[in-house]
């Protein structure tokens, strides 16, 4: 498997979801102690990853946080709420929601999910970093 620096965690995405891509952003802009790199999850590590945790993509096509130190995987809410987490004041503050079962986060964030491309469109192909933030990203 593609090596990832143990002091990283990798967010996988959908990289043809315009809702996914602003997020990914707003996420790189807040990294303040650059914790996390991102890949689509239609990229070759993505697949990977999907193949190593026996991922069915046609019940999670949702956001997946990879922890290379614990070789553990997160998705759905508990995976967005854990990146938050690291962002600082205040978008830190959301991980109080970690608090509330996952079964209610989960099906609002499923709710999102399955209208994400009806209400914010969908791309033709992944998101092609600019240079600045091409370090960020793995394939």
């Amino acid at each position: 498997m593609t090596e990832i620096p143990n002091n990283k965690q990798l967010v996988l995405f959908d990289g043809v979801c315009n809702l996914c891509n602003a997020s990914v952003l707003f996420v790189i802009k807040r990294d303040k102690k650059d914790k996390f790199l991102f890949a689509p999850l239609q990229s070759t590590i993505g697949k990977e990853i999907i193949e190593k945790f026996n991922i069915d993509t046609e019940k999670t096509d949702s956001i997946l946080l990879y922890n290379p130190e614990k070789d553990k995987l997160t998705y759905k809410s508990t995976a967005a709420l854990l990146v938050a987490s690291h962002l600082g004041f205040p978008t830190s503050f959301l991980s109080i929601f970690l608090i509330v079962p996952t079964f209610i986060r989960n099906w609002v964030y499923n709710y999102i999910a399955k209208n994400r491309y009806k209400w914010y469109g969908k791309k033709e192909s992944c998101m092609i970093p600019t240079p600045e933030l091409k370090a960020k990203f793995m394939d």
